[in-house]
């Protein structure tokens, strides 16, 4: 009961300290936001490569995902940076509060209505059931949000695309890790693990919306 606990200080303390740092750079934008993503992305390309190293697998798709870390790191980290710096603050957390909203709906989702295994092999703790709650927990949260930020160019329902985008990603590294041997990428942060196992829907996502942003689809009436 106590370790229990302890271990549920831990990761609150953590997760209160980086929330804090997030929303301040967030908040302010231009060098600290820019410095937060190169930080973070560098981290965790650090925890990427040693994840494939310890990972089974045929040279060639070693090779192939030493080749995918960068270039989707790089593609959420310029998407993340293109759309704060250029749609401003609300329309970046819009982006944030999507794959939040997913993680958390998937969580309460599974945990009240259980059911069938999403994918028992690679990660058995994930249901049907979680991934089509965070899918509507995003969208729910994507619409309103969108509407807020005065998102146009995407449908304000792309909420339920990028909810099944960030539970991918999540699935994704929990394949890593399983092909690693290992619980966590890495120990980085206190209860949480590393900065891939906080991040790892956030990527797909990223990119996704980035793009579509560097390419005009993605546009807010006025910049909050």
């Amino acid at each position: 009961m106590a370790a229990g606990k302890s271990d549920l200080m831990v990761r609150v303390g953590s997760a209160i300290v980086l929330l804090v740092i997030a929303a301040a750079a967030l908040w302010f934008g231009g060098i600290a936001f820019a410095l937060l993503l190169l930080v973070g992305g560098a981290l965790l390309l650090v925890e990427w490569f040693a994840l494939v190293r310890a990972m089974t697998l045929s040279g060639g798709a070693k090779g192939a995902l030493f080749v995918l870390g960068p270039l989707l790191t790089i593609g959420a980290v310029g998407g993340l940076w293109f759309i704060r710096d250029t749609l401003g603050m609300t329309a970046a957390l819009w982006v944030f509060a999507m794959v939040w909203a997913s993680d958390i709906g998937a969580y309460f989702a599974g945990r009240a209505f259980g059911g069938a295994r999403l994918a028992p092999k690679i990660s058995p703790a994930k249901t049907w059931s979680g991934l089509f709650g965070g899918m509507i927990a995003a969208l729910v949260v994507g619409a309103t949000l969108g509407d807020r930020a005065d998102i146009v160019g995407v449908p304000l329902w792309i909420g339920l695309v990028m909810g099944l985008l960030s539970q991918l990603g999540d699935l994704g590294e929990s394949w890593m890790k399983r092909r690693a041997g290992v619980k966590d990428s890495g120990k980085l942060i206190p209860g949480h693990g590393g900065i891939f196992d906080r991040v790892d829907g956030l990527l797909p996502v990223a990119l996704i919306l980035g793009g579509l942003a560097f390419a005009g689809e993605l546009v807010v009436r006025t910049v909050h």
